[in-house]
Parts: C-alpha cells; sequence; structure tokens
C-alpha cells in the first residue's frame, strides 16, 4: 500500500487514503473502490505550468527548425507555458473535442506537486520542495508552434485531465527512470522514460525557480515525448506512469452550447 491523497468529487479538500499495489484500487478509510469506478476531481489546486522540448526525441524531432529565424538555437533556459483552471479535469472525465478539430493529441506527462515555497533552489534540494507526483493529459490540438504560447490549441476547456490521486514522494524512488505509456481503445501507441528527458526533474525545478516562484499546490509537468498519440471522437485514452498508476478519459464531441 502507498499514502495518496485524493480529492472525491465534490469533496472541498484532499483526502488521505491509499493505492494498492496493482493500482487498480484504493482504500480510503475503511472502504475500498476500484478505479474503474472512480470519477473524481482533481487532486491539484494551484497553477500548472507545463514545458516544452524537454524529452530529447521531441528536441530531435524539429531537426534543423531550431536554427531557423528568428530563433537561431536550441532553447537554452526552460520553455513554459500556463494550463490554466479551466483546463482542469478528472478521472474519468470526457475530454472534449471541439467542433474545429478532427483530432487531438495525447501529452502523457509526469506531473510533479509543490508542498511548499520553492525559489532559487539548488538541483540538491529540490525535491524536498515535493509533496509528490500525479499524471497529466496535456491534451492539445495538433499544432506546429514552438517558443511562442498556442493558447488556442492547448488551453481549451477539459484540456488538462489530471490524476487520479498524488502519490506521495517517498513511494516513487527515482522520478528520472519511470516508464511512460499510453494506450487507446486498450492498444498501445506510445512508450518512452524519463529517463530521456534533457533536464531531470531536480534540474527542471532548479532551473526554473531560479527566475520564478513555485507555491504550495502548484504543479510543474516535466514535458511530453515525441510522437505523441493522435485520438477521435469516442477513443478512450489511458496514461501508464510506472510507480504511480494510470489517467483514464474518453474523447468526446464538445457540446454546442445555444
Amino acid at each position: 500500500m502507498k499514502n495518496i491523497r485524493i480529492k472525491l468529487t465534490g469533496s472541498p479538500t484532499l483526502k488521505e487514503a491509499s493505492i494498492h499495489q496493482d493500482f487498480h484500487s484504493i482504500t480510503l478509510s475503511t472502504q475500498t473502490i476500484q478505479l474503474e469506478n472512480l470519477i473524481c476531481d482533481p487532486p491539484v489546486h494551484g497553477t500548472v505550468y507545463g514545458t516544452l522540448l524537454n524529452y530529447k526525441g521531441e528536441l530531435e524531432a524539429l531537426g534543423d527548425q531550431v536554427h531557423n529565424a528568428p530563433y537561431q538555437k536550441p532553447p537554452v533556459a526552460p520553455v513554459l507555458y500556463i494550463k490554466p483552471v479551466n483546463t482542469l479535469s478528472g478521472m474519468h472525465h470526457s475530454i472534449p473535442l471541439p467542433a474545429d478539430a478532427t483530432h487531438l493529441s495525447v501529452g502523457a506527462a509526469l506531473a510533479v506537486v509543490f508542498n511548499e515555497t520553492a525559489s532559487n533552489v539548488t538541483e540538491q534540494k529540490a525535491l524536498d520542495y515535493v509533496l509528490g507526483y500525479t499524471i497529466a493529459n496535456d491534451v492539445s490540438i495538433p499544432h506546429d508552434m514552438y517558443f511562442r504560447p498556442a493558447i488556442k490549441q492547448k488551453a481549451r476547456d477539459g484540456f488538462c485531465p489530471i490524476g487520479p490521486y498524488i502519490i506521495l514522494k517517498e513511494h516513487v524512488k527515482d522520478p528520472d527512470h519511470l516508464t511512460v505509456r499510453v494506450f487507446v481503445n486498450g492498444e498501445l501507441k506510445q512508450e518512452n522514460t524519463t529517463a530521456n528527458l534533457i533536464r531531470s526533474v531536480s534540474k527542471l525545478i532548479s532551473d526554473v525557480s531560479s527566475f520564478m516562484t513555485f507555491y504550495k499546490g502548484d504543479v510543474l509537468l516535466i514535458g511530453v515525448p515525441e510522437n505523441k498519440p493522435l485520438v477521435q471522437n469516442g477513443d478512450v485514452v489511458r496514461i501508464e506512469l510506472e510507480g504511480i498508476g494510470y489517467l483514464e478519459n474518453v474523447v468526446q464531441l464538445e457540446e454546442v452550447k445555444g
């Protein structure tokens, strides 16, 4: 059993619970709940920061583009963006497919949740400021923009399912060596590992905190692997993160409001 924090639908606060070793059920007080039957709210409440180009393969896939105007060279600092609160949703919530899009891309990301204020921290001390880890699906409409905000493509309602819980950091011995898998309708579509990060989790926290402060409850997505799977209406998306569990959502056409 591993200690977690979870936010049940309608609950104003996080609840302490335990996840079973098979990651298929949780124990909350004396009640055991199967994850396949669990609908819960996002277990985070702070600002969610995303990171671009932090997987080696993602940067390599750009090829010579990074040497062209206006940038002239690969990024020398973390490339960040924000997933605003309207994007957040929880386990088994639907992912809306906008009327002006035919497909969405799946962004499987390890999410770091902060437990206290972190400003200008060293790489060696970076994890001291972390509460734990969860899973995020950094959904976007496929696009070719880098180094600038793709707000219309990345900040739509429901474009950041996250959860289903926060697993406390002591249960994840090495966040830099976790297998990441994406399944669509039960078929494996992507597999990678956080060992392929350009900046390790600690290095990324240190580098970002050198110019901005993380506060308790803030979240840092450490990056998304290259070759993001594409999904369409009706697809069931499942992201698995080794040692943490899984996050599952279904894509549904966005409701048109009068």
